[in-house]
């Protein structure tokens, strides 16, 4: 979704966003939705933040 990935460019720097946005992506299709969403982005990110 074009929210969901506006928040992956402001979020994630430019030489990792690729490997980000697979990831978020395997997320979603691991969960059974079909599309990322901007509160699934949201989700995904907080469960790969640093803790």
């Amino acid at each position: 979704m074009p929210e969901a990935l506006s928040a992956l460019k402001k979020d994630v720097p430019f030489i990792v966003r690729p490997a980000v946005r697979r990831k978020v992506e395997a997320m979603a299709s691991a969960a059974g939705e079909n599309e990322v969403t901007l509160a699934f982005y949201l989700m995904a990110k907080s469960s790969m933040a640093p803790k």
